[in-house]
Protein backbone atom coordinates (compact mmCIF):
# COMPACT_ATOMS: atom_id res chain seq x y z
CA UNK A 1 0.00 0.00 0.00
CA UNK A 2 1.21 3.70 -0.58
CA UNK A 3 2.50 5.63 2.11
CA UNK A 4 -0.10 8.29 0.99
CA UNK A 5 -2.94 6.21 1.53
CA UNK A 6 -5.19 5.70 4.38
CA UNK A 7 -7.45 3.19 5.69
CA UNK A 8 -10.95 3.88 5.21
CA UNK A 9 -14.03 3.21 7.63
CA UNK A 10 -17.96 3.35 6.75
CA UNK A 11 -17.47 5.93 9.78
CA UNK A 12 -15.33 7.62 8.79
CA UNK A 13 -15.99 11.59 7.80
CA UNK A 14 -14.76 11.95 3.91
CA UNK A 15 -12.00 14.59 3.57
CA UNK A 16 -14.36 17.16 2.03
CA UNK A 17 -16.72 16.99 5.04
CA UNK A 18 -15.00 20.24 6.64
CA UNK A 19 -15.42 22.06 3.12
CA UNK A 20 -19.15 21.94 3.27
CA UNK A 21 -20.83 25.56 3.54
CA UNK A 22 -21.68 27.12 7.01
CA UNK A 23 -25.19 28.08 5.37
CA UNK A 24 -25.94 24.74 4.99
CA UNK A 25 -24.09 23.43 8.39
CA UNK A 26 -20.13 23.08 7.54
CA UNK A 27 -18.01 20.54 8.80
CA UNK A 28 -21.68 19.56 11.20
CA UNK A 29 -23.80 18.98 7.78
CA UNK A 30 -25.74 15.83 7.67
CA UNK A 31 -25.06 14.58 11.34
CA UNK A 32 -28.07 16.44 12.76
CA UNK A 33 -31.05 13.84 14.17
CA UNK A 34 -33.79 16.66 13.87
CA UNK A 35 -36.82 14.86 11.76
CA UNK A 36 -38.29 17.48 8.94
CA UNK A 37 -42.32 17.17 9.98
CA UNK A 38 -42.88 16.11 6.66
CA UNK A 39 -40.40 13.11 6.87
CA UNK A 40 -42.53 12.59 10.05
CA UNK A 41 -45.41 12.27 8.32
CA UNK A 42 -44.59 9.92 6.17
CA UNK A 43 -43.07 7.59 9.01
CA UNK A 44 -46.75 7.82 11.06
CA UNK A 45 -48.13 7.35 7.24
CA UNK A 46 -45.89 3.69 7.09
CA UNK A 47 -47.16 2.80 10.39
CA UNK A 48 -50.48 2.99 10.22
CA UNK A 49 -50.65 1.45 6.57
CA UNK A 50 -48.70 -1.67 8.40
CA UNK A 51 -50.92 -1.94 11.44
CA UNK A 52 -53.75 -1.27 9.90
CA UNK A 53 -53.28 -2.90 6.16
CA UNK A 54 -57.30 -2.99 5.33
CA UNK A 55 -58.04 0.29 6.11
CA UNK A 56 -57.51 3.12 3.57
CA UNK A 57 -55.95 6.36 4.56
CA UNK A 58 -57.98 9.48 4.20
CA UNK A 59 -55.13 11.74 2.79
CA UNK A 60 -56.36 15.47 3.58
CA UNK A 61 -52.12 16.24 3.91
CA UNK A 62 -51.42 16.62 -0.14
CA UNK A 63 -50.47 20.38 -1.18
CA UNK A 64 -50.78 19.63 -4.71
CA UNK A 65 -53.57 19.34 -7.55
CA UNK A 66 -54.92 16.27 -7.94
CA UNK A 67 -56.05 16.39 -11.39
CA UNK A 68 -54.04 16.55 -15.07
CA UNK A 69 -53.36 19.90 -17.05
CA UNK A 70 -56.85 20.49 -18.88
CA UNK A 71 -56.74 18.26 -22.56
CA UNK A 72 -56.11 21.46 -24.55
CA UNK A 73 -53.54 22.35 -22.90
CA UNK A 74 -52.00 18.66 -23.37
CA UNK A 75 -53.05 19.26 -26.75
CA UNK A 76 -50.99 22.11 -27.81
CA UNK A 77 -48.03 20.68 -25.35
CA UNK A 78 -48.05 17.19 -27.86
CA UNK A 79 -47.90 19.70 -31.02
CA UNK A 80 -45.57 21.73 -29.88
CA UNK A 81 -43.11 19.09 -28.60
CA UNK A 82 -42.55 17.91 -31.87
CA UNK A 83 -41.41 21.33 -33.89
CA UNK A 84 -37.73 21.30 -34.15
CA UNK A 85 -37.84 25.05 -33.58
CA UNK A 86 -38.67 24.59 -30.04
CA UNK A 87 -35.66 22.32 -29.35
CA UNK A 88 -33.19 25.05 -28.55
CA UNK A 89 -32.65 27.13 -24.79
CA UNK A 90 -35.57 29.61 -23.79
CA UNK A 91 -33.19 31.93 -21.80
CA UNK A 92 -35.03 34.17 -20.63
CA UNK A 93 -38.41 33.36 -22.12
CA UNK A 94 -39.94 33.49 -25.02
CA UNK A 95 -42.98 36.59 -26.16
CA UNK A 96 -45.86 34.22 -26.40
CA UNK A 97 -45.42 33.19 -23.06
CA UNK A 98 -44.86 36.92 -21.87
CA UNK A 99 -47.57 38.08 -24.10
CA UNK A 100 -50.26 35.63 -22.70
CA UNK A 101 -49.01 36.65 -19.02
CA UNK A 102 -49.55 40.29 -19.88
CA UNK A 103 -53.13 39.83 -21.11
CA UNK A 104 -53.91 37.37 -18.39
CA UNK A 105 -53.10 40.26 -15.94
CA UNK A 106 -55.11 42.94 -17.94
CA UNK A 107 -57.90 40.83 -18.24
CA UNK A 108 -58.16 39.27 -14.53
CA UNK A 109 -57.19 42.24 -12.72
CA UNK A 110 -56.95 45.77 -15.16
CA UNK A 111 -53.00 45.97 -14.76
CA UNK A 112 -51.40 46.84 -17.73
CA UNK A 113 -47.23 45.35 -17.79
CA UNK A 114 -44.82 45.79 -20.95
CA UNK A 115 -44.51 42.15 -21.79
CA UNK A 116 -40.83 42.60 -22.63
CA UNK A 117 -39.86 44.42 -19.35
CA UNK A 118 -42.40 43.88 -16.71
CA UNK A 119 -42.73 40.08 -16.99
CA UNK A 120 -40.39 37.48 -16.84
CA UNK A 121 -40.86 33.42 -16.66
CA UNK A 122 -39.84 31.45 -14.34
CA UNK A 123 -39.41 27.42 -14.09
CA UNK A 124 -42.13 27.32 -11.58
CA UNK A 125 -42.77 30.21 -8.70
CA UNK A 126 -39.86 28.20 -6.17
CA UNK A 127 -37.31 29.51 -7.99
CA UNK A 128 -38.57 32.92 -8.08
CA UNK A 129 -38.41 32.91 -4.30
CA UNK A 130 -34.79 31.76 -4.46
CA UNK A 131 -33.19 34.11 -7.29
CA UNK A 132 -34.95 37.63 -5.66
CA UNK A 133 -32.49 37.57 -2.24
CA UNK A 134 -29.52 37.44 -4.54
CA UNK A 135 -30.75 40.56 -5.70
CA UNK A 136 -31.15 42.50 -2.83
CA UNK A 137 -29.58 40.36 0.27
CA UNK A 138 -26.24 41.92 1.66
CA UNK A 139 -24.70 40.35 4.79
CA UNK A 140 -26.77 42.03 7.77
CA UNK A 141 -30.10 43.04 5.74
CA UNK A 142 -33.57 42.05 6.60
CA UNK A 143 -36.29 39.83 4.60
CA UNK A 144 -39.50 40.00 6.34
CA UNK A 145 -42.18 36.78 6.05
CA UNK A 146 -45.28 35.74 7.21
CA UNK A 147 -45.76 32.34 9.40
CA UNK A 148 -46.27 29.94 8.76
CA UNK A 149 -45.01 30.47 5.38
CA UNK A 150 -43.56 29.36 2.05
CA UNK A 151 -40.04 29.43 3.45
CA UNK A 152 -37.74 29.42 0.10
CA UNK A 153 -36.96 33.05 0.25
CA UNK A 154 -36.07 33.12 3.66
CA UNK A 155 -33.44 30.13 3.46
CA UNK A 156 -32.08 32.27 0.60
CA UNK A 157 -31.51 35.43 2.57
CA UNK A 158 -29.73 33.45 5.39
CA UNK A 159 -27.52 31.62 2.20
CA UNK A 160 -26.47 34.99 1.48
CA UNK A 161 -26.08 36.51 4.96
CA UNK A 162 -29.50 37.98 5.71
CA UNK A 163 -31.91 37.79 8.39
CA UNK A 164 -35.57 36.68 8.86
CA UNK A 165 -37.97 38.16 10.98
CA UNK A 166 -40.87 36.28 11.38
CA UNK A 167 -44.63 37.93 11.47
CA UNK A 168 -46.83 35.33 12.88
CA UNK A 169 -50.12 35.38 10.69
CA UNK A 170 -52.68 35.26 13.99
CA UNK A 171 -56.46 34.11 14.54
CA UNK A 172 -57.26 37.90 16.24
CA UNK A 173 -55.55 39.51 13.90
CA UNK A 174 -57.45 37.72 10.62
CA UNK A 175 -54.23 36.42 9.49
CA UNK A 176 -53.03 39.43 8.26
CA UNK A 177 -49.18 40.28 9.84
CA UNK A 178 -49.32 43.28 12.60
CA UNK A 179 -47.05 45.43 10.64
CA UNK A 180 -47.54 48.39 13.11
CA UNK A 181 -45.66 45.77 16.00
CA UNK A 182 -42.71 45.44 13.60
CA UNK A 183 -39.81 47.71 15.30
CA UNK A 184 -37.96 50.56 13.31
CA UNK A 185 -34.43 48.94 13.88
CA UNK A 186 -35.89 46.30 11.79
CA UNK A 187 -37.50 48.46 8.90
CA UNK A 188 -34.03 50.54 8.80
CA UNK A 189 -32.40 46.85 7.84
CA UNK A 190 -35.43 45.58 5.88
CA UNK A 191 -34.98 45.12 2.08
CA UNK A 192 -37.84 43.00 1.28
CA UNK A 193 -41.25 42.18 2.89
CA UNK A 194 -42.83 38.74 1.03
CA UNK A 195 -46.18 38.16 1.43
CA UNK A 196 -48.77 35.57 0.35
CA UNK A 197 -52.23 36.06 -0.28
CA UNK A 198 -54.88 33.95 -0.44
CA UNK A 199 -52.64 32.74 1.99
CA UNK A 200 -50.77 29.41 2.52
CA UNK A 201 -51.88 27.88 4.65
CA UNK A 202 -54.10 30.25 6.56
CA UNK A 203 -56.66 30.10 3.56
CA UNK A 204 -56.98 34.26 4.29
CA UNK A 205 -57.10 36.75 1.27
CA UNK A 206 -56.24 40.22 1.90
CA UNK A 207 -58.78 43.16 2.05
CA UNK A 208 -57.79 46.37 -0.42
CA UNK A 209 -56.73 48.50 2.55
CA UNK A 210 -53.91 46.29 3.86
CA UNK A 211 -52.38 46.28 0.37
CA UNK A 212 -52.48 50.16 0.04
CA UNK A 213 -50.95 49.91 4.01
CA UNK A 214 -48.12 47.50 2.49
CA UNK A 215 -48.02 50.05 -0.37
CA UNK A 216 -47.34 52.89 1.90
CA UNK A 217 -45.23 51.45 4.34
CA UNK A 218 -42.31 50.21 1.48
CA UNK A 219 -42.19 53.84 0.27
CA UNK A 220 -41.69 55.41 3.75
CA UNK A 221 -39.69 52.52 4.96
CA UNK A 222 -38.14 51.75 1.56
CA UNK A 223 -38.60 48.03 1.24
CA UNK A 224 -39.53 45.73 -1.48
CA UNK A 225 -42.79 44.00 -1.84
CA UNK A 226 -42.44 40.42 -2.82
CA UNK A 227 -45.91 39.06 -3.30
CA UNK A 228 -46.98 34.78 -3.98
CA UNK A 229 -49.98 34.97 -5.91
CA UNK A 230 -49.63 31.18 -6.48
CA UNK A 231 -53.45 31.09 -5.30
CA UNK A 232 -54.67 33.87 -6.64
CA UNK A 233 -57.33 31.93 -8.94
CA UNK A 234 -58.50 30.35 -6.07
CA UNK A 235 -59.95 33.15 -4.56
CA UNK A 236 -63.81 32.50 -3.00
CA UNK A 237 -64.65 35.38 -1.26
CA UNK A 238 -64.75 37.97 -4.45
CA UNK A 239 -62.83 38.42 -7.19
CA UNK A 240 -59.00 37.58 -6.93
CA UNK A 241 -57.36 40.38 -6.22
CA UNK A 242 -53.60 41.30 -7.21
CA UNK A 243 -51.17 43.18 -5.47
CA UNK A 244 -50.24 45.56 -8.35
CA UNK A 245 -53.52 46.25 -8.51
CA UNK A 246 -52.98 48.46 -5.25
CA UNK A 247 -52.68 52.06 -6.51
CA UNK A 248 -48.63 52.81 -6.41
CA UNK A 249 -47.71 48.88 -5.75
CA UNK A 250 -46.17 48.92 -9.24
CA UNK A 251 -43.31 51.29 -7.26
CA UNK A 252 -42.56 49.29 -5.12
CA UNK A 253 -42.46 45.35 -5.98
CA UNK A 254 -43.22 42.35 -7.81
CA UNK A 255 -45.58 39.78 -7.86
CA UNK A 256 -45.17 35.83 -8.41
CA UNK A 257 -47.41 34.22 -10.17
CA UNK A 258 -47.79 29.97 -10.83
CA UNK A 259 -49.56 27.73 -13.36
CA UNK A 260 -49.74 25.10 -10.86
CA UNK A 261 -52.75 25.50 -8.38
CA UNK A 262 -55.26 27.55 -10.80
CA UNK A 263 -54.27 25.75 -14.18
CA UNK A 264 -53.87 22.03 -13.26
CA UNK A 265 -50.15 22.48 -14.00
CA UNK A 266 -48.57 20.83 -11.17
CA UNK A 267 -45.26 19.39 -12.40
CA UNK A 268 -44.61 21.34 -15.43
CA UNK A 269 -43.01 24.16 -13.46
CA UNK A 270 -44.19 27.22 -15.37
CA UNK A 271 -44.58 31.37 -13.39
CA UNK A 272 -43.43 34.19 -14.09
CA UNK A 273 -42.45 37.78 -11.98
CA UNK A 274 -43.82 40.85 -13.16
CA UNK A 275 -44.15 44.33 -11.77
CA UNK A 276 -41.62 47.28 -11.51
CA UNK A 277 -39.36 47.22 -14.61
CA UNK A 278 -35.46 47.31 -12.55
CA UNK A 279 -36.86 44.90 -10.12
CA UNK A 280 -37.54 42.12 -12.94
CA UNK A 281 -34.56 43.29 -14.96
CA UNK A 282 -32.40 42.27 -11.59
CA UNK A 283 -34.44 38.90 -11.73
CA UNK A 284 -33.41 38.32 -15.13
CA UNK A 285 -29.84 38.77 -14.71
CA UNK A 286 -29.44 37.04 -11.45
CA UNK A 287 -32.07 34.10 -13.62
CA UNK A 288 -29.56 34.19 -16.74
CA UNK A 289 -27.04 32.73 -14.42
CA UNK A 290 -28.62 30.39 -12.80
CA UNK A 291 -30.96 28.47 -15.55
CA UNK A 292 -31.33 28.60 -19.38
CA UNK A 293 -34.98 29.01 -19.30
CA UNK A 294 -38.09 26.31 -19.44
CA UNK A 295 -38.45 23.88 -22.56
CA UNK A 296 -40.12 26.25 -24.87
CA UNK A 297 -43.18 23.92 -25.94
CA UNK A 298 -43.98 23.75 -22.14
CA UNK A 299 -43.92 28.03 -22.54
CA UNK A 300 -46.65 27.80 -25.15
CA UNK A 301 -48.72 25.62 -23.82
CA UNK A 302 -48.91 27.59 -20.76
CA UNK A 303 -49.86 30.67 -22.91
CA UNK A 304 -52.41 28.71 -24.24
CA UNK A 305 -53.63 27.92 -20.43
CA UNK A 306 -53.50 31.68 -19.44
CA UNK A 307 -55.72 32.56 -22.82
CA UNK A 308 -58.64 29.77 -21.94
CA UNK A 309 -60.19 31.33 -18.68
CA UNK A 310 -62.60 28.66 -18.26
CA UNK A 311 -59.79 26.38 -17.38
CA UNK A 312 -59.28 28.05 -13.74
CA UNK A 313 -63.28 29.06 -13.35
CA UNK A 314 -63.72 24.92 -13.17
CA UNK A 315 -60.88 24.59 -11.02
CA UNK A 316 -62.26 26.96 -8.80
CA UNK A 317 -65.33 25.77 -8.77
CA UNK A 318 -63.95 22.44 -7.97
CA UNK A 319 -62.23 23.03 -4.87
CA UNK A 320 -64.72 25.57 -3.73
CA UNK A 321 -66.99 22.60 -3.76
CA UNK A 322 -64.76 20.10 -1.82
CA UNK A 323 -64.45 22.77 0.57
CA UNK A 324 -67.53 23.65 1.42
CA UNK A 325 -67.97 20.26 2.32
CA UNK A 326 -64.79 19.23 4.30
CA UNK A 327 -65.86 22.42 6.24
CA UNK A 328 -68.93 21.03 7.24
CA UNK A 329 -67.81 17.94 8.31
CA UNK A 330 -65.06 19.76 10.61
CA UNK A 331 -67.46 21.96 12.04
CA UNK A 332 -70.04 18.63 12.85
CA UNK A 333 -67.14 16.75 14.25
CA UNK A 334 -66.13 19.71 16.91
CA UNK A 335 -63.59 21.79 14.96
CA UNK A 336 -63.57 25.86 15.02
CA UNK A 337 -63.20 26.31 11.80
CA UNK A 338 -64.82 28.18 8.11
CA UNK A 339 -64.69 28.48 4.67
CA UNK A 340 -61.23 29.64 3.62
CA UNK A 341 -60.90 32.79 1.65
CA UNK A 342 -58.97 31.04 -1.10
CA UNK A 343 -56.97 28.57 -1.71
CA UNK A 344 -57.16 24.48 -1.48
CA UNK A 345 -56.89 24.55 1.95
CA UNK A 346 -58.64 24.09 5.49
CA UNK A 347 -56.69 25.75 8.60
CA UNK A 348 -57.98 25.44 11.97
CA UNK A 349 -57.07 25.16 14.87
CA UNK A 350 -55.97 21.67 16.14
CA UNK A 351 -57.38 19.30 19.03
CA UNK A 352 -55.62 19.43 22.94
CA UNK A 353 -56.49 16.03 23.21
CA UNK A 354 -59.46 12.97 23.35
CA UNK A 355 -61.84 12.28 25.81
CA UNK A 356 -59.98 9.37 27.04
CA UNK A 357 -57.27 11.34 28.27
CA UNK A 358 -54.58 11.20 25.33
CA UNK A 359 -53.10 14.88 25.28
CA UNK A 360 -52.13 16.72 22.36
CA UNK A 361 -49.05 19.32 23.24
CA UNK A 362 -48.33 20.40 19.70
CA UNK A 363 -50.48 19.92 16.67
CA UNK A 364 -47.89 17.33 15.62
CA UNK A 365 -49.13 15.64 18.37
CA UNK A 366 -52.56 15.21 17.13
CA UNK A 367 -51.28 14.86 13.41
CA UNK A 368 -49.48 11.81 14.39
CA UNK A 369 -52.90 10.40 16.48
CA UNK A 370 -55.02 10.98 13.72
CA UNK A 371 -52.73 9.55 11.10
CA UNK A 372 -51.50 6.38 13.36
CA UNK A 373 -54.95 5.50 15.09
CA UNK A 374 -57.39 6.63 12.56
CA UNK A 375 -55.84 6.37 9.43
CA UNK A 376 -56.48 10.59 8.45
CA UNK A 377 -53.25 12.44 7.33
CA UNK A 378 -53.12 16.51 7.95
CA UNK A 379 -50.61 18.70 7.81
CA UNK A 380 -49.43 20.39 11.29
CA UNK A 381 -48.23 24.11 12.05
CA UNK A 382 -46.80 25.49 15.56
CA UNK A 383 -45.95 28.42 14.05
CA UNK A 384 -47.96 30.65 15.85
CA UNK A 385 -50.39 28.84 17.82
CA UNK A 386 -50.92 24.79 16.98
CA UNK A 387 -53.04 24.37 13.74
CA UNK A 388 -54.03 21.55 11.21
CA UNK A 389 -54.52 21.86 7.21
CA UNK A 390 -56.79 19.94 5.68
CA UNK A 391 -56.18 20.11 1.92
CA UNK A 392 -59.18 19.24 -0.73
CA UNK A 393 -56.87 17.74 -3.21
CA UNK A 394 -57.89 14.15 -2.18
CA UNK A 395 -58.05 11.94 -5.15
CA UNK A 396 -61.73 11.13 -5.64
CA UNK A 397 -63.30 10.42 -9.20
CA UNK A 398 -66.44 12.13 -9.15
CA UNK A 399 -69.09 14.16 -6.69
CA UNK A 400 -70.02 11.01 -5.14
CA UNK A 401 -66.68 9.61 -4.13
CA UNK A 402 -66.35 13.28 -2.74
CA UNK A 403 -69.09 12.56 -0.47
CA UNK A 404 -68.47 8.96 0.62
CA UNK A 405 -65.39 10.02 1.60
CA UNK A 406 -66.67 12.77 3.33
CA UNK A 407 -69.35 10.45 5.44
CA UNK A 408 -65.99 8.34 6.19
CA UNK A 409 -64.23 11.43 7.79
CA UNK A 410 -67.22 11.78 9.65
CA UNK A 411 -67.17 8.66 11.09
CA UNK A 412 -63.46 8.47 11.70
CA UNK A 413 -63.37 11.63 13.38
CA UNK A 414 -66.47 11.04 15.50
CA UNK A 415 -64.74 7.83 16.77
CA UNK A 416 -61.69 9.71 17.75
CA UNK A 417 -63.34 11.46 20.57
CA UNK A 418 -61.28 14.71 20.05
CA UNK A 419 -61.16 17.32 22.59
CA UNK A 420 -60.84 20.89 21.99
Amino acid sequence: MSTTEQPTSETADPYFQQLFADRIGGANYGKGTAIYKFEKIKRAKRKALADHPQRELLDFGIGENDSMAAPQVRKTMEAEVNKPENRGYADNGVAEYKAAAARFMQRQFGVQLDPETQINHCIGSKPAYAMLPACFINPGDITMMTVPGYPVAGTHTQYYGGEVFKLPLLAENGFLPDLDKVPDDIYRRTKMLVLNYPNSPTGRTAPAEFFEKVVALAKEKQFIVVHDAAHIMLTFDGQPRSFLQTPGAMDVGVEVHSMSKGYDMIGWRMGWVCGHPQIVRAFADVKDNSDSGQFIATQIAAAAALDDDSIPAAINAKYRRRAEKLVAVLKDCGFQCEMPGGTYFIYTAAPKGTVDGVEFPAAEDATRHLIEQHGIVTVPWDDAGPFLRFSVTYVAADEAAEDALMEETRQRLSAAKLRF
